[in-house]
């Protein structure tokens, strides 16, 4: 929020500096963000009157001015501005004058000269070059009695300062020039001036039908017909110049007016053209299909979720947020309809957005206005209409308010023990009622208790530490004691069989892949196509319409990483994510820091698309394939030993994917991309990808120490056929499995051989294949006796032929 101190300072006028007051706004949480002078600094310009321009002897756009700035004597100037003509008094640079710096960033100095060969003795200003407007049509023209000679910087209040104000949504009282005066006067001890509204007596009887439909959207509503207004009356300067140093530019006199009200008291409002209502007012929920073409120009959709004000033919304004084009005021208006309301904050939170705009109106509302003040702030508006727009016709209708549903103040009760304990310093209960009741709150005391019954204005006052937090901030935060923590502190160890997720990224990045983050919420289609989630868990207010569900994998945003960078002509992508996933799961209980009903798991997943390795001497490398991905899981998960078995998963290739099995339990997946998936994302080559619970993959093996082998292995190949569908992680699962006396250290798969289909050769069939397996055997108790040795042999022979239906290759 943005103001002039001197408008603050009109409310309360604290005997302090402009940065003591800031740094006292800063420590009570109202976070001054800025501090930024009306004008740069100039000296020598005043107000001065053309008493004379004729045209220059030797310059078709020039004129010779005589200006009389209270000296005596004219001055004689040369002025090229269009608008230089006699009578208007406009600010006047004197011989010696120093105008605001330029672009080069130099003050520019007035000096007498000549142009064109006429003799200048000074320079009549824009509000341009004084750096006050952006307007540089012409010269600045300024009130016809404004007194000749005095310094324009005091004549328009130039040596004021902007207080741009960072508010945080608690503080909705805050959101007016009065309401952050109440803050000062409360945190100072200054007086503070409440505006008075003497009421303005009806002389006509007329009144506007109003029917409230909806009192869950507006729990009150105050209106007033006016009569005969002059709507083409000029909107005084000093109310033009404060709404510009509120950031609102000046509209219109009834516009201005409305928009004045709303920073002086915070309350926004409306003023409708009342020729221009169809019948009466009524005020309810919009209705599917109805539109309306806004102020800012928007035609928007309504529906049973927006709030309306309508007439009996059609919707005529945005309930809180943005009135209609159809019934706005103009130069055609005489009579008006003045419209002030409270709308409750649900009823408004969230509308704008909707519609991609954001409103003065609905930031306030959906905060929360005082619902107790509408029919004074009519009387406001009411009294600065008459005197900025009224005519000898005007007359003005009694208020017509109706309260309907307007909130109930709830008692809060605050422990003095517990506030102490909180704010971390000593407070008396005396401090603490003082604190409070300088905030304008109504208080009664109890035996170390503090009960507070909040007013209108303070919506935010709810629970107890609604109120501990008012009274810190009447403490100031500066004033809190910084003292060290008590609690002892003690280094989190991690376990040895655990590594933490940085290990994983390291790992991952030496096995060159790059890691990338992404947002959690994705495309829908993404879920229904790549993860095979027909009902993904919906968000209640995307940030985009694309966007719009959690996600179950990581694949959609890894896949979307190697789609951008493809587009931009990489020829090889390796990325990798570490990140939660959203998954629906009824037996997940709600705790600190889990939602019931949703299991959301951290996983890894990698990305690897395009040749193997970069482009080198050795020529173009193949592109990566299922086995080089497949080894880049298992160095991930060694030294444990993990089993790759078929799997059918709805965004990879049924040929060419497994699922990852560790001691039992799948923890993932590996596999290539579906063609299907290949040719919708238009890559030229399929990725190849993994997922992997996370969990799973922190888990190492604590290293344990073997001595050294003291009697030397022994090395026997079998070459065993075997039907053509036994995979190599069956073959090594049941030479595991087989009786050895534990003499088998390991087994290492070397050859395979299958023959050609039109023969049979090497004793081997059509259907089977050939496996040959090293064995290694030792006994750490001593060497092994070949009749040991045979024993194994013929045992794991026995028991693969009963498993596999294995023989020798003869």
């Amino acid at each position: 929020m943005q103001f002039p101190e001197s408008w603050l300072r009109e409310f309360c006028n604290p005997d302090i500096s402009t940065q003591a007051l800031a740094d006292i706004l800063t420590m009570a949480g109202l976070e001054v963000e800025e501090l930024q002078p009306v004008a740069p600094p100039f000296t020598k310009i005043v107000i001065g009157e053309i008493r004379q321009a004729v045209q220059h002897p030797n310059a078709d756009r020039l004129r010779v001015c005589q200006v009389d700035v209270g000296q005596g004597s004219l001055l004689n100037i040369v002025c090229g501005a269009p608008n230089a003509r006699v009578g208007i008094r406009v600010p006047c640079a004197l011989v010696g004058a120093q105008l605001p710096p330029g672009e080069d960033a130099k003050p520019f100095v007035i000096k007498v000269g000549k142009l064109r060969g006429v003799e200048s003795q000074g320079m009549l200003c824009s509000a341009k070059e004084l750096q006050i407007a952006d307007d540089h049509a012409g010269l600045l023209e300024l009130p016809l009695d404004a007194p000749l000679g005095q310094d324009i910087r005091q004549f328009l209040n130039l040596d004021d300062t902007l207080f741009t104000l960072k508010l945080t949504p608690n503080l909705a009282h805050c959101l007016s020039v009065f309401g952050i005066a109440r803050e000062v006067s409360a945190l100072t001890g200054a007086p503070l001036k409440v505006p008075a509204f003497s009421p303005v007596a009806p002389q006509i009887a007329s009144t506007l039908a109003v029917k409230v439909h909806a009192a869950d959207l507006c729990g009150r509503f105050s209106g007033r017909v006016v009569m005969d207004v002059n709507t083409r009356a000029q909107t005084p300067r000093w109310m033009v110049d404060r709404l510009a140093r509120c950031g609102q530019r000046s509209v219109s006199p009834l516009v201005d007016i409305s928009n004045y009200v709303m920073f002086e008291l915070g309350r926004p409002s409306h003023i409708f053209d009342l020729d221009k209502i169809h019948g009466g007012l009524q005020v309810r929920w919009g209705q599917p299909g109805e539109s309306l073409k806004l102020l800012n120009g928007n035609t928007v959709t309504v529906d049973e979720k927006v709030g309306v004000i309508a007439d009996d033919r059609q919707v005529e304004s945005l309930a809180g947020i943005m009135g209609g084009d159809a019934t706005a005021v103009s130069d055609a208006t005489q009579n008006i309809y003045i419209e002030a309301a409270f709308w409750w904050p649900s009823a408004i939170a969230g509308r704008s957005r909707r519609y991609n705009f954001s409103t003065d109106a609905g930031h306030r509302f959906e905060r929360g206005v005082d619902p107790q003040s509408t029919a004074e702030h009519v009387e406001r508006i009411t009294r600065l209409v008459i005197d900025i727009c009224g005519t000898p016709e005007t007359r003005i209708g009694p208020i017509d308010d109706q309260t309907l549903n307007i909130p109930t103040a709830k008692p809060v009760t605050l422990r003095v023990s517990r506030a102490n304990k909180v704010i971390g310093m000593p407070l008396t209960q005396q401090q603490c009622a003082d604190a409070l009741r300088g905030l304008g709150l109504e208080i009664t005391e109890g035996d170390g208790v503090v009960t507070v019954r909040p007013p209108s204005f303070r919506f935010d006052l709810q629970i107890e530490e609604d109120l501990i937090e008012e009274v810190a901030r009447m403490v100031g935060y500066n004033n809190l004691p910084t003292n060290p923590p008590l609690a002892p502190i003690t280094a989190k160890i991690r376990a040895e069989s655990s590594r933490n997720p940085f290990a994983v990224r390291r790992m991952l990045a030496g096995l060159g892949y790059q890691e990338t983050i992404n947002f959690s919420f994705v495309e829908e289609n993404w879920e229904r196509e790549l993860a095979g989630n027909s009902d993904p868990i919906r968000l209640l207010n995307p940030i985009a319409s694309q966007m719009s569900v959690m996600r179950s994998t990581l694949i959609g945003s890894l896949l979307q990483v190697v789609k951008f960078n493809a587009d931009r002509k990489a020829t090889r992508v390796r990325v990798f994510e570490l990140g939660r996933v959203f998954l629906r799961d009824a037996a997940v209980k709600g705790s600190d820091t889990t939602v019931e009903g949703f299991d959301q798991p951290m996983r890894v997943a990698g990305m690897a698309w395009g040749p193997q390795q970069p482009l080198g001497w050795q020529g173009r490398a193949q592109n990566v394939d299922f086995y080089d991905v497949k080894g880049d899981v298992e160095a991930l998960l060694a030294p444990f030993k993990v089993e790759f078995l078929p799997v059918e998963h709805s965004a990879l290739h049924p040929g060419r994917s497994a699922k990852v099995v560790l001691d039992g339990k799948a923890i993932g997946h590996v596999g290539e991309l579906h063609p299907r998936w290949r040719q919708a994302w238009e890559l030229p080559s399929a990725p190849v990808l993994f997922e992997l619970d996370l969990e799973a993959v922190l888990t190492r093996a604590v290293p344990v120490a073997h001595g050294v082998a003291r009697h030397q292995a022994v090395e026997r190949d079998m070459a065993l056929v075997v039907s053509d569908s036994v995979t190599h992680a069956q073959l090594m699962h049941a030479i595991g499995a087989a009786p050895t006396q534990g003499l088998l250290q390991d087994a290492v798969l070397f050859d395979i051989y299958r023959p050609r289909p039109d023969a049979v050769s090497g004793g081997v069939q059509k259907g089977e294949k050939s496996l040959a397996v090293r064995l290694t055997l030792g006994d750490p108790q001593g060497n092994l006796t070949d009749e040991q040795i045979e024993t194994v042999m013929k045992s794991l022979l026995t028991h693969l032929e009963h498993q596999l239906s294995a023989r020798l290759r003869t």
